[in-house]
């Protein structure tokens, strides 16, 4: 290697990141449980194709700052809310951004013995069942409420009494208005789930849908509902909305997500619905190539699913009063290590499981 050359695009790469908005974006809260590891991926709170490039600092809690993320295993002594705060610097230690997020742990027996529903909505990647079944693992450990999941859709992949609502390539709006008539013998089953919204039934006429939640209640919960609804949902919809423009899509979207939770304040008016914060991108542009060649970038998809995170925050904080809570699934999920080589935004079971872990939090806060 050339010496000056290096030097100099190292010098014009140095001048373009300090130049960046990073858009240090955190949400209002986030959920530990005391015993369980937890982290903040630093990819995933910055708007940067170079998050290597910047030092990060989180203060307000006893955790270990490593290359890529901050990490800690609370203890007991943690159980209560901290108020951390992330500060970003550049290579020469010059403050850049800060931002603030309280972080609440709660007790490992928080819930214990206490009866407790769930339902789960997804698209692929709840449909995939690896984030329900792990939901379902840390339930299922000592010093937890009893748990049941509700749901009509139990693949392949799930674990026992493991369930869902769930679906490939489904979006907030499918959840709402997806419907085909039944043919007998030939759209039942698995063809129907894929065709038709649970919360969708036939009309009078037959050839309509009509979205009845009471119903779905009725029929598939034993008639008592949910205690949480969680919710992951938002790449297919804005998948290929423009990265230089997003938000038009993005608040289209959203509105969605808006009538399909109001939806189910109005039927479950005490239920919590949980709405997981759109989750990051493989790190690696080569898990995009795999799946769309040059079409779908993923620096395209990394500004775009950033500003889906921020413009939901703006959306859904402070709607405790509409049921609606949000949950931090986009921190911790290791844009590395969890996804595969060969995958733009489907998780592997690492990444999975930190999903599950960060719903599991969430749902143990609520006890």
């Amino acid at each position: 290697m050339k010496l000056l050359p290096f030097l100099l695009a190292l010098t014009f790469a140095t001048a373009l990141t300090a130049a960046e908005k990073l858009q240090l974006t955190l949400p209002p809260h986030w959920h530990g449980v005391a015993g369980l590891p937890m982290s903040v991926y630093f990819d995933n709170i910055v708007l940067t194709q170079t998050p290597e490039q910047y030092r990060f600092e989180v203060r307000g809690m006893n955790g270990q700052s490593e290359a890529r993320r901050w990490t800690t295993t609370p203890t007991d002594g943690d159980v209560g809310d901290h108020r951390l705060e992330v500060i970003v610097k550049d290579s020469t230690g010059k403050e850049l951004e800060r931002a603030q997020t309280t972080l609440h742990i709660s007790k490992r027996d928080a819930g214990s013995g206490k009866p407790f529903r769930l339902l789960i909505v997804g698209d692929s990647l709840t449909h995939a069942t690896l984030y329900p079944n792990e939901i379902a693992r840390l339930l299922s450990e000592p010093g937890n409420p009893k748990w049941k999941m509700l749901g009509t859709h139990k693949p392949a992949s799930a674990k026992p009494n493991v369930a869902h609502e769930g679906y490939g390539g489904w979006k907030w709006s499918d959840f709402l208005t997806k419907f085909t008539p039944e043919v007998p013998g030939v759209t039942a089953g698995p063809l129907a789930r894929k065709s038709t919204s649970p919360f969708m039934y036939s009309a009078a006429d037959g050839k309509s849908g009509v979205f009845d939640l009471p119903r779905y209640f009725r029929e598939h919960c034993d008639n008592q509902p949910p205690d949480v609804v969680t919710f992951l949902l938002g790449i297919n919809d804005c998948f290929a909305a423009d990265p230089d423009q997003p938000d038009v899509k993005i608040n289209e979207v959203l509105d969605q997500a808006d009538k399909l939770l109001a939806a189910f304040h109005k039927a479950v008016p005490k239920a919590i619905l949980a709405v997981g914060l759109t989750t990051p991108p493989n790190s690696r542009q080569a898990g995009f190539t795999a799946n769309y060649k040059d079409k779908y970038p993923r620096w395209g998809w990394k500004r775009i699913q950033h500003r889906i995170v921020q413009l939901m925050m703006e959306r859904f904080a402070n709607r405790e009063k509409d049921g609606i809570h949000l949950v931090a699934t986009e921190l911790y999920a290791d844009p590395v290590d969890g996804y595969p080589d060969n995958n733009g935004v489907h998780p592997n079971a690492i990444g999975y499981a930190q999903i599950g872990t960060s719903f599991y939090a969430f749902i143990k806060s609520r006890h």
